[in-house]
């Protein structure tokens, strides 16, 4: 590493340490002379002690992002790499991802210390999303970074545009690049980078998927929001007796008949609001035995957090109508602002209100590739909750 150079300082109002990656605008004296969003700066507290080094942005919620409390570490193109090494590393020989996929995450954001950055692998694809300024200022290092450890690798990069705004940066995105074949526990996938579905593909339920799959077994399987069809297809390789897939988009259906095509396996996927679809099932008097119910992000606003467990409630409470008892339910929010707690007691809720008992079985997350920071446990985004419904 090379010796830092004097970076800029940034003085937080309290003299207790952060205690979070994250310190609001609120939580810091403004500096006297303008910075650049994404600059880098030196954090020190109430009584000029160094707490850290990180990002600074003055237009963001997020001021400050702390990434290294080592005075003596610079933060560079270096830094950007070995950060990187590491977390290749870890999927590559902790968890050895490769054997079951070639469709991973590459970097998860705060879970390895690169805030405002994350990487999606779809075999020789690698979907470069930034949330941040400062990681876009060092796009070029990044890319440098990846490549080293892809050589060869088609890269795609983007920022969605309210992240653009809130954070001040202007993202040019290349062609998004053609959907390529992936594999995960011995299936075949089309991932879509650029088709505004997360980074392409959902790598994140490829564990819960097997699972999933596993208890379905000669069951008739329900997938409501079933986006590019993955929990139906490995339920049918599985040895599911039907599987019916049901979204909004007609666009990412086209892809999951494509999945399922791919895996010689027989999906009815079909277009449809899923409160339409399964009050018209009901009133056919239809019963599925193994339903999954994995809706699309329903907010980001802290304020309205509430609404949409509200809507968690309806969605939950419809679909009990059209399992049987001892039926299975997989029941998935990928909301990072409710928390495991609030959506365990949505269900408790659901439960009450419907007058039928639902055992939980197992609460998972996201795969092991997307690791969670101990002081961070928001970035634990996914829950998927395993029932069984009598």
């Amino acid at each position: 590493m090379n010796t830092p150079a004097a970076y800029p300082t940034i003085r937080l109002k309290s003299d207790r340490t952060p205690g979070h990656p994250w310190v609001w605008s609120a939580q810091v004296h403004k500096p006297a002379d303008r910075l650049p969003p994404g600059s880098v700066v030196d954090v020190v507290d109430a009584k000029n002690r160094f707490v850290g080094r990180g990002f600074w942005n003055g237009h963001a919620r997020i001021a400050l992002r702390l990434l290294s409390g080592d005075a003596d570490q610079p933060i560079d193109a270096d830094w950007i790499a070995a950060r990187i090494d590491r977390a290749v590393q870890l999927r590559r020989e902790l968890l050895q991802l490769d054997r079951d996929s070639d469709a991973w995450r590459v970097v998860h954001s705060e879970g390895d210390g690169l805030s405002g950055l994350i990487v999606d692998r779809y075999a020789d694809i690698l979907v470069v999303e930034y949330f941040a300024a400062g990681m876009w200022k060092f796009r070029e290092a990044i890319h440098a970074a990846l490549l080293a450890h892809f050589p060869g690798a088609r890269l795609y990069w983007f920022a969605e545009n309210h992240v653009q705004k809130q954070e001040s940066f202007d993202c040019r995105s290349p062609e998004p690049p053609a959907p390529v074949q992936v594999h995960e526990h011995g299936l075949a996938f089309h991932a879509a980078p650029g088709l505004g579905h997360k980074t392409g593909f959902f790598a994140d339920q490829r564990d819960n998927r097997r699972r999933f799959a596993e208890l379905a077994k000669d069951r008739r399987v329900l997938d409501l929001c079933c986006n590019a069809g993955g929990f139906a297809v490995h339920a049918m390789a599985a040895g599911a007796q039907s599987a019916i897939g049901v979204d909004m988009d007609a666009g990412i259906l086209e892809i999951a008949r494509a999945n399922a095509d791919a895996n010689n396996v027989a999906v009815d996927f079909q277009q449809a609001d899923i409160f339409d679809w399964v009050r018209a099932a009901v009133a056919r008097g239809e019963r599925y035995d193994a339903v999954i119910l994995d809706p699309a992000k329903l907010t980001r606003d802290r304020n309205k957090v509430f609404d949409a467990l509200k809507k968690y409630f309806a969605m939950n409470r419809m679909t009990l109508d059209v399992i049987p008892p001892g039926g299975l339910l997989l029941t998935c929010s990928c909301t990072g602002l409710v928390s495991e707690a609030d959506f365990l007691e949505m269900l408790r809720r659901v439960s009450l209100n419907a007058g039928r008992e639902i055992q939980i079985l197992d609460v998972r997350g996201a795969g092991p590739d997307h690791p969670v920071r101990s002081d961070v446990p928001e970035s634990r985004y996914l829950k998927a909750v395993f029932c069984r419904v009598d």
